[in-house]
């Protein structure tokens, strides 16, 4: 049998989707179309697996024994079973789905709630028209490699990410800024890489992608990660194991509440701060409601060191945990709206804090209109505790607001931009219109202001300087009405006014 090109199966896959198109929600059915896709490749690797012990044993009962296995597939849940069938298909699914899941503790909540037993969406008819269209196709490892495979998946999620508007960016960030990102932290072989908020796990396998660029061995590096949403925890899931990594750690909840670490010797989460090598995230922007009310009492984790983020923005209080979560000589990458290098009150406090212990390395400035949902423009903080002797007292200031490509619907970074942006932090060296190596008592004499177009104009933002400054100042302004209101209510409760 032929292989597929990537295009090919990109196509094949994203044909499947247009299937299910209108007819289950636009925000849930990737969910459905990426179960299926996972439960074919598992079927078809089950099968290549047995035909080749069969061969080299002679043994049927051997060669479908689980432990010979990556994944088990029981007999009755096998693909070409459930095609046996013409009614109650969705069902037939479902169980499936729950078989595998319990016999392989790896995949337990892999297929999320996916739910094909609604017969209302999922008509018998419309079953057997997708995965009439799925079988067209075998998705065995000789035909597809997990690389290719991985790949039309990322495809698949970037294609779903567009159509999703702003949701698109709760679990896919595009993935040439994940590359700026891992370029410049620079994952080395034996590194643990975590990131707390990892969507689709696209981070992650940027790392792996960096060490097989560089022809390093991949399985040296340790992955972990949390994420929130349950639905895009399987997608996460789903696109580590068609990638072939079956050691990579995701927990399931709220970093911010409920942070979870691995515990290599009970081989399970437990609740508390992990240790790491390299920390990447892309939290939600300007989180409003993340857990306020219970850092204003004290992070139980003692992550508040640099002090509480405003209620309405916790943007800060993930990259505190990130800062936590990072080995004394580890080193981070975080996405954040520029509002959190310029904005007064209580994270103009953080902000300070961090500046005078030194720990923030860069601030590199983004293009607007990279991210999905996002139109505003957004930065990336490299942040270091133990920062190299010749970058102490000192921040690189990088303003790559003209570094992009523009796109009929969004902008992008190319290679090259990548490569300009990834060299400038590298360099850590003045660089004309482009990059500013600052000291840390100049930015103090700024008023521990980050705002980039005050260090570093392009000439692509003189228009935009004032904009920004009067954005500051109407953030410093909602910061403080929030600070007087909370005041106000705490003099209205002990009067009795107000339970």
């Amino acid at each position: 049998m032929a292989k597929l090109t990537q295009a090919e199966l990109e196509r094949h896959l994203w044909q499947a989707a247009d299937i299910l198109r209108g007819t289950v929600d636009s925000g849930d059915y990737k969910q459905y179309i990426f179960g299926l896709l996972f439960y074919k490749r598992l079927c078809d690797v089950w099968d290549e697996e047995f035909e080749k012990l069969l061969q080299e044993t002679g043994d049927k009962a051997e060669a479908a024994d689980p432990e010979e296995h990556r994944f088990h597939v029981p007999f009755e849940h096998r693909w070409d079973e459930v095609r046996k069938h013409s009614t109650q298909i969705g069902q037939r699914l479902n169980n499936a789905f729950n078989a595998i899941e319990d016999a392989n503790l790896r995949l337990k909540m892999v297929f999320g709630t996916l739910d094909f037993a609604k017969q209302d969406q999922f008509p018998d008819a419309l079953l057997e028209k997708l995965l009439s269209h799925f079988e067209t196709h075998r998705l065995r490892n000789a035909d597809i490699t997990p690389d290719v495979l991985g790949d039309a998946y990322m495809y698949l999620i970037k294609m779903f990410a567009e159509g999703s508007g702003k949701k698109g960016g709760e679990f896919y960030t595009p993935r040439q800024v994940v590359h700026l990102m891992v370029e410049c932290v620079d994952p080395q072989p034996g590194m643990s890489v975590y990131d707390p908020t990892c969507g689709s796990g696209g981070m992650l396998l940027e790392a792996v992608q960096h060490l097989k660029d560089r022809n390093q061995d991949v399985r040296t590096l340790s992955l972990y990660g949390q994420e929130k949403n349950l639905g895009t925890w399987a997608i996460a899931q789903i696109n580590l194991f068609l990638h072939d990594i079956d050691d990579a750690f995701i927990a399931k909840g709220d970093t911010i509440l409920n942070p979870k670490r691995y515990d290599p010797k009970a081989r399970e989460f437990v609740d508390g701060i992990g240790a790491y090598d390299r920390v990447l995230a892309n939290p939600p922007f300007s989180e409003k409601v993340w857990g306020h009310e219970v850092w204003s009492n004290g992070d139980h984790y003692g992550r508040d060191v640099y002090g509480v983020p405003p209620k309405g923005y916790g943007d800060l209080a993930f990259v505190q945990h990130m800062v936590a979560s990072l080995k004394d000589d580890g080193m981070l990458a975080v996405v954040v709206p520029h509002g959190v290098l310029f904005r007064g009150g209580a994270e103009g406090k953080i902000r300070q804090k961090m500046l005078e212990v030194d720990i923030i390395e860069a601030v590199i400035g983004l293009a607007p209109n990279l991210f999905y949902g996002a139109g505003i423009p957004a930065a990336i903080i490299i942040i270091r505790k133990d920062k190299p002797a010749k970058r102490r007292g000192k921040v690189l200031i990088v303003n790559g607001d003209a570094t992009f490509q523009p796109g009929k619907a969004q902008n992008f970074l190319t290679g090259d931009n990548v490569k300009a942006l990834a060299d400038a932090f590298h360099g850590f060296a003045d660089i004309e219109k482009l990059a500013r190596v600052v000291p840390v008592s100049e930015i103090e004499g700024n008023g521990f202001n980050l705002n980039i177009s005050r260090y570093v104009q392009t000439g692509a933002d003189a228009e935009a300087v004032d904009v920004a400054a009067e954005v500051a100042k109407l953030q410093d302004l909602i910061v403080k009405r929030d600070e007087a209101e909370a005041v106000m209510f705490g003099h209205l409760t002990r009067l009795g006014y107000v339970e």
